[in-house]
């Protein structure tokens, strides 16, 4: 595991395939020196919300901080691009640690995957059909029969990403809790969701799975014609990602519940 330094000279720069990431890539490389990935003490992330998914996943092994810059079309994830003082910003930056989400997928043939969500899980349908879900909770059934679009769990740090749009609740980093969030309820029509101990294990078995397909995503990782998906926070896994000072992931996740 990768053992943070206390002041950071040595960055990598990583870039999506945009143009004007990759031409960020090449002027601050120029400037600072790229160091490598394997010798670097700070990855440098230039893309947007999901060029630094891929980054986290990439990277969450070695335990390295990741900082990212917007050269991308959605930054919530990221800090304003600027060529000038890097180092200064990086080592003044303000640190968040993120666990990430284990799941679990049985598919119709029997074959187990496993992966891992930093923003969520989320479960959808396949078809015009409407998903039926039951849900359970640390192995007690809570909901019995969902009828939906689909249904997802996400951390805090990705409460504000699909969760949201889902109509899902805004979740504090420091907050120790998950949201598990319906999309487009139809019975029971009422039920909002639920906010849970970042403990729970949340267990989905689909219903009618032959005539209402399934498919489980995590992050970016699919899996196709589910029968059970389990998911649970990976606390022996975490991620180091670098904020500007006074522009921290808490900061951005408690003015976005008052945004309007």
């Amino acid at each position: 595991m990768f053992k943070a330094e206390p002041h950071v000279t040595r960055l990598a720069f990583l870039a999506s395939d945009r143009s004007e990431a990759q031409e960020a890539r090449d002027a601050l490389a120029l400037r600072y020196g790229d160091a490598g990935a394997e010798s670097a003490q700070v990855i440098v992330a230039l893309g947007g919300d999901g060029f630094m998914l891929e980054v986290l996943h990439a990277h969450m092994a070695s335990g390295r901080p990741i900082y990212g810059m917007n050269r991308g079309s959605v930054g919530f994830l990221m800090n304003e691009y600027s060529e000038d003082d890097l180092l200064e910003r990086i080592n003044a930056a303000e640190r968040a640690v993120i666990h990430p989400l284990s799941m679990r997928a049985v598919d119709a043939h029997g074959t187990v995957h496993n992966a891992l969500a930093i923003n969520e899980v989320s479960l959808l349908r396949q078809t015009r059909q409407t998903a039926k879900l039951r849900i359970s909770i640390d192995g007690k059934v809570r909901l019995g029969e969902l009828s939906c679009d689909g249904a997802l769990v996400a951390t805090p740090a990705g409460s504000t990403a699909y969760n949201l749009s889902a109509h899902g609740p805004i979740i504090p980093l420091d907050a120790r809790v998950l949201a598990l969030t319906p999309i487009s309820a139809f019975r029971p029509r009422r039920w909002r969701g639920a906010l849970l101990a970042h403990t729970a294990r949340v267990s989905f078995e689909i219903l009618e799975a032959d005539k209402r397909p399934v498919s489980a995503v995590a992050d970016n990782f699919e899996v196709r014609d589910v029968l059970e998906v389990h998911v649970a926070e990976d606390r022996d896994k975490s991620m180091i990602m670098l904020f500007d000072a006074g522009r921290s992931l808490e900061e951005r996740v408690l003015a976005e519940q008052f945004s309007v």
